[in-house]
């Protein structure tokens, strides 16, 4: 049985204005703060070498905010994914996150599933975290981790 391999893809984090959060559904205000990382593409190969997954277009928005009076922060991981030929054999084990400052690991998310219910066709894909506001505050950049999965040929 082919095996999809564990890859990870390092993003950096830089503040950013917010702009652009309307989609995301944040409310802004003066208190508003963000933090922003892109990826243009990344690969995740089976254990011979061959591509079977492709992601693109990950876009990482970390942001801390006011709703209802209190503060918070919320992280949005925002990509596409292509199953190339392959497809899980069961459910797929999706990715997962680890937030950094610098080497220092401050918070790590197990996403799980991505929506990719065939093989040979791109899937948005969008999720919503909250994280602690200590950890919007020190993170510099995001660890896209793509899990190792058991594949068949699609």
């Amino acid at each position: 049985m082919a095996a999809l391999t564990k890859h990870i893809a390092s993003i950096d984090l830089a503040s950013a204005k917010p702009t652009g959060l309307n989609a995301l559904g944040v409310p802004v205000d003066e208190t508003t703060q963000v933090k922003k990382g892109k990826l243009q593409e990344f690969l995740q190969t089976l254990d011979t070498g061959a591509v079977a997954r492709r992601y693109q277009n990950i876009r990482i928005t970390a942001v801390k905010t006011t709703e209802g009076g209190r503060q918070f922060s919320k992280l949005f991981v925002q990509f596409e994914v292509f199953g190339d030929d392959w497809s899980s054999v069961g459910d797929n084990t999706g990715v997962a996150y680890a937030l950094y400052q610098g080497d220092k690991v401050l918070h790590e998310i197990q996403q799980g599933r991505v929506f990719l219910p065939y093989c040979r066709n791109w899937y948005e894909n969008q999720y919503e975290h909250t994280i602690p506001n200590e950890v919007f505050e020190a993170i510099t950049r995001i660890e896209f981790v793509a899990n190792a999965d058991e594949m068949q040929p699609g």
